[in-house]
Formats: C-alpha cells, structure tokens, sequence
C-alpha cells in the first residue's frame, strides 16, 4: 500500500463528521480507507436524520470501504483470543493489519496490539 494511504476507526470518521479540522487537515490528499464495520456503525445510528446520513454517505463515497474476507476473519480471531478485544474493534484492527496501513484512532486500546501499525489522535 501507498504511504499516503491510512485505515481511520469509526471515532476519527466522527470527529471528521464534526468538524475536526487538524482530522481534516491530517487526510487532506490521503487514501482514506474503512473498515465495514465503521461503514454500519456509521449509518446504523438510531434515529438518524437523512440529511446526517447524506453527509456520512458522502464521506463514505470519499473512502475506500474494505469487507470483510477470510484472512481479516482469520486476523481477528487471533487478535480477540490475544487481546481481549472488542468485535468491531478487533475486526478493524485485523483490516488495518491485512491491509499493512497506519490505524487511526482515538482509541487507546490498540495501544496494546503488536502488529499494528497505530496512530493515536488526541484531542
């Protein structure tokens, strides 16, 4: 992958979505990758107006979305039995680490894991 390439969890797409300019300035001319799972966790919020989920879709549209595959299955399984994650968490890890790209995230959890190439934002 390219090294202008990253993965943004789901908290970096929201803070995006909020109007975090140093987020902003920090994928401005990047590769902006997602993970399936930030795609639903996105677009599954309860009660979300339509102008809110136009305004995700479009960022959505900006991104290059990854689904999920056998060896991100494989990845997370060894990740969640390791690292005690989470589910969404542990499957957008394994993508990170499938897709050999940067994670970002405000997340302090992936700290923990080895394999992952993380950049931990902090407001």
């Amino acid at each position: 992958m390219s090294g202008n390439s990253l993965l943004i969890d789901t908290n970096i797409a929201l803070y995006l979505l909020n109007g975090d300019t140093t987020i902003a300035e920090l994928l401005n001319g990047r590769d902006v990758h997602v993970s399936f799972i930030t795609e639903l966790e996105l677009l599954g919020f309860q009660d979300i107006k339509e102008e809110d989920r136009s305004i995700i879709e479009e960022l959505l549209n900006n991104c290059i979305i990854v689904d999920l595959n056998q060896a991100i299955k494989r990845i997370t399984i060894n990740l969640k039995q390791k690292y005690k994650l989470k589910l969404p968490d542990a499957i957008i890890a394994a993508t990170s680490i499938y897709m050999n790209l940067p994670l970002i995230s405000a997340d302090k959890d992936f700290d923990r894991i080895s394999d992952l190439q993380f950049i931990r934002y902090e407001i």
